[in-house]
């Protein structure tokens, strides 16, 4: 096997490693919800709590696990392949240094002003005292997260630098984990057992650093407090840092802009609209942001090395896979929208009203999927080559199609929080329509003949599968009047067999062969 496949094989392996942790720490994220759900249903503390943890996570997403995460690893790879070891070592230490005391600052202030955070980002809950003291509260208790957090992103970065890949992964279960323990054995203990859950969300950030401090001590590389602003590596991450901190706080701004509006509408509709963005998540996770977990560093090691062609197989790669993987997810949550929230969530205070409206949003959701996945992977492109810049005026572009089309779809045209997810997929389509037409214009990216090769035989694989969810939808009935276990049973064998049909019809076209050897 040439080096060339050795390095296609290494990535697949890579790619599913991260793919499986993180499935586990999504089924994990299903269960918290399903927990979550039971304890506080689609009302009133379920809707504060599910707005106000964005908050926190917005931040997370943009400062640290966003523009910091894709500014440093290029940065980081860089010195790993053309410096010595001190030089590394100092770069390790003072970044460590400017994350987090910008996140420490950062979590300081919005604690104080937390009133004011909740007229900005919840404007709904703002104005009804009862929602507002209960918003404040929480969002008090939930936000010291981002500082544990972006501590816990940093190491990650640094270890997937180094080819360990599977603990950050697999970090988030003890998120998980953490406030399931909280919703199920400590809501007695406060008067509103939302508090307990909320609890649940802190001590998950001082978990989650301390499962990935362990690795970072045996590599040696626990970083030290040290300011120093004339680094040239620090200087170089602050450079690619700050439009990626523009480009990922508008699309995390433009996530958050659907849960604004939603706390404007009805009672439910935050809800409705974060479970059907979670079960989303889960494909996304799995998949798009495993393959951009390992293909950053890969490309960014091709470019360092300026190896043109390395990078653009590896592109190409993660593309396909994405494709692959995302197409078939996107028509099986669609017909089978229904039947996953009904088994899921239909229990405790969750109604079968609920049911029904977050099913709606999950499957327009579902018309955006392969775009919010491929996004991801195109991004990785341009921060790769050290051009956080074009992201960014796309996702500008995106905030303000979104903004417009969120108020024109729910509440000019009535459709609510559906109105908010179907906003939500066109900005994700224009996104991907723009960034794929500037990598193909300056040819950071040049697509393969085996890529469009490729694309024929999965939508070849996903009419079979079309073919059959469609079937099944036209002979099957009475869906609610089965227990538990039939329902559970009846959804895993036609996901079994949904899932046999397509990767069969791939397989006989050669996928074996053409995904990973070729």
């Amino acid at each position: 096997m040439n080096s060339s496949k050795k390095e296609k094989v290494k990535a697949s392996f890579k790619t599913f490693s991260v793919s499986f942790w993180t499935l586990i720490s999504r089924v994990f994220g299903v269960l918290r919800d399903i927990t979550t759900t039971y304890v506080l249903g689609a009302g009133i503390a379920h809707d504060i709590f599910v707005v106000m943890l964005k908050i926190p996570n917005l931040f997370r997403r943009m400062v640290a696990e966003g523009a910091f995460n894709q500014a440093f690893i290029p940065v980081l790879t860089e010195y790993k392949s053309t410096k010595s070891k001190e030089e590394l070592k100092s770069l390790l230490d003072v970044s460590f240094t400017a994350i987090s005391s910008l996140v420490l600052t950062l979590s300081i202030i919005f604690m104080i002003f937390a009133p004011i955070i909740v007229l900005i980002f919840a404007p709904g809950f703002y104005f009804d005292p009862l929602k507002k003291d209960l918003a404040i509260e929480i969002l008090r208790i939930t936000f010291p997260y981002l500082f544990f957090i972006s501590i816990v992103a940093f190491f990650g970065s640094v270890l997937n630098s180094f080819n360990i890949f599977s603990i950050p992964a697999a970090t988030p279960i003890a998120f998980n984990l953490s406030i399931i323990v909280g919703a199920t054995f400590f809501t007695e203990y406060f008067q509103l057992p939302v508090l307990a859950i909320a609890w649940g969300v802190f001590v998950a950030g001082i978990l989650q650093l301390l499962i990935n401090l362990i690795p970072i001590i045996k590599l040696k590389l626990i970083p030290k407090f040290k300011l120093n602003f004339n680094n040239p590596g620090l200087k170089k991450i602050f450079i690619l840092m700050l439009p990626g901190i523009l480009s990922g706080g508008i699309i995390q701004i433009n996530i958050l802009v659907d849960t604004i509006f939603a706390s404007l509408l009805k009672t439910g509709s935050p809800t409705w609209l974060y479970l059907s963005d979670r079960l989303i998540q889960l494909p996304l996770g799995i998949f798009a942001i495993a393959a951009a977990t390992v293909i950053l560093p890969a490309l960014s090691s091709s470019s360092a090395t300026n190896n043109a062609l390395e990078f653009n197989r590896k592109f190409n790669w993660a593309i396909k896979f994405i494709f692959l993987l995302g197409i078939p997810s996107s028509i099986g949550l669609y017909f089978l929208s229904y039947e996953i929230i009904n088994i899921l969530f239909l229990r405790g205070e969750f109604s079968e009203l609920d049911v029904i409206n977050t099913s709606y949003s999950l499957k327009a959701f579902c018309f955006g999927l392969v775009a919010f996945m491929t996004i991801k992977i195109l991004n990785v492109g341009f921060f790769a080559k050290q051009d956080p810049k074009t992201p960014m005026y796309v996702a500008l572009l995106s905030l303000f199609l979104n903004v417009g089309l969120n108020w024109l779809l729910a509440f000019k045209f009535g459709y609510g929080h559906v109105g908010l997810a179907i906003g939500s997929v066109i900005s994700a389509i224009v996104s991907f329509i723009v960034l794929m037409f500037f990598l193909l214009k300056r040819s950071i990216l040049v697509l393969e003949t085996q890529s469009f090769v490729f694309l024929f035989k999965i939508i070849i694989s996903s009419l079979g599968l079309l073919t059959f969810l469609t079937a099944i939808h036209m002979f099957s009935s009475n869906w609610i009047e089965l227990n538990l276990l039939i329902q559970f049973i009846s959804l895993s064998a036609i996901i079994l067999v949904g899932s046999s049909i397509y990767f069969g019809l791939m397989f006989v076209q050669g996928l074996r062969i053409n995904f990973f050897r070729e």
